[in-house]
């Protein structure tokens, strides 16, 4: 688990500029709890403002979100159970290790703990939400990033930096330091609309230069090996059995069948599907593995169509190549294998691109 030192910045153990350059360039959780100390960064109010994608889907969604004292007060429960089920005390062992893992909470769950929302969360308990916060930003800007190296095109990743933004809670978009933040990333998007490959430069509050100073080609080894991942999704599974048996079903995988309870598949993210599609370990039956495949597969699928009807409604048909790359960029070597994704479609989605912008310029000049 990552380790951290009690007492210091706990972005300087992320290995990313998105922590290091705190001190010209402001992290998203650090900002944010600069915010909440009284001393956001500079915001750029005057710039233009618009919405995204993930900004109106978040809106579509916030008459369902529960009150913020509700949040908190599950969220002190929820890690109270990782601290029990761990059998530890706190969330940072003597030797400056974590002792809990908190990917499975939401956003506005980590924006409370980081903020200290009703003076339910102890400091250590803030730093590890905070360097989960880091982590999640980072994880979000490294296909852009990826991509950028591929072919020199920039806007995918603050487009990235933007959606990241927008996903964020009511809460988290109150503050000075979220609205400067954004300012920044909009500016960035701005600049790339116009000319996609030059980095932005002299943006302040930029979190995706500070990224991009040391994380320029994306690449990042997963943290977990891909046999670990296999024996958790099969434990997960199992527990869905187990659930299904209680109520005298089968678990099953297959949407036509009339009988049993369809296993869901929705909430593992795509390494687990690639892990029991792959079935390296030979812990899976084949319907399990043949079940995840289409899954696997599904979820590329949509994401490929989406960058195809963003290139329709833009006019631009370098954003169908761009979002190719960025699906590539983002998988890990079990998730390209799973769905045969070689490096022949990376390179043939690199050629079209090129050839587009090739395209697009002669028809400007003409």
């Amino acid at each position: 688990m990552t380790s951290i030192n009690p007492g210091t910045n706990p972005y300087s153990q992320l290995g990313s500029a998105y922590a290091r350059a705190a001190a010209t360039q402001p992290s998203l959780a650090a900002a944010l709890n600069a915010a909440e100390s009284g001393n956001p960064p500079a915001s750029n109010a005057a710039t233009n403002l618009t919405l995204s994608d993930a900004a109106r889907a978040q809106l579509a969604g916030a008459a369902a979100q529960k009150d913020i004292s509700v949040v908190t007060s599950d969220t002190r429960t929820a890690l109270d159970g990782l601290y029990a089920a761990a059998k530890v005390k706190g969330p940072i062992a003597d030797d400056g290790k974590t002792t809990i893992d908190l990917s499975s909470f939401d956003r506005r769950a980590l924006f409370a703990i980081t903020t200290n929302s009703g003076g339910k969360f102890s400091p250590d308990e803030q730093k590890v939400a905070n360097t989960e916060l880091a982590n999640r930003f980072n994880d979000a800007l490294m296909p852009g990033a990826a991509t950028a190296k591929l072919t020199g095109d920039f806007s995918s990743i603050y487009k990235a930096a933007l959606d990241y933004l927008d996903g964020a809670g009511a809460e988290e978009k109150a503050t000075a330091a979220w609205s400067a933040l954004r300012a920044a990333v909009q500016k960035g998007v701005q600049a790339t609309q116009l000319e996609p490959t030059k980095a932005p430069a002299n943006i302040a509050n930029d979190p995706v230069a500070a990224y991009l100073a040391q994380n320029a080609d994306g690449v990042s080894a997963p943290a977990v090996d891909i046999s670990s991942v296999a024996k958790k999704v099969r434990a997960a599974l199992d527990a869905q059995a187990k659930v299904a048996a209680a109520a005298g079903k089968e678990l099953v995988f297959d949407a036509g069948r009339k009988t049993g309870q369809l296993a869901d598949l929705s909430s593992m993210d795509n390494r687990s599907l690639a892990a029991i599609s792959l079935n390296q370990d030979g812990l899976f039956s084949g319907l399990e593995s043949f079940a995840a495949k289409q899954a696997l597969n599904s979820r590329n699928r949509a994401s490929v169509l989406a960058a195809f009807q963003t290139s329709q409604t833009s006019g631009d048909p370098t954003q169908l190549s761009l979002g190719i790359l960025n699906t590539y960029s983002s998988m890990s070597a079990e998730e390209r294998l799973a769905v045969n994704w070689t490096p022949a479609v990376r390179d043939n989605a690199i050629a079209n691109y090129k050839s587009s912008r090739h395209i697009l310029s002669m028809l400007r000049g003409m």
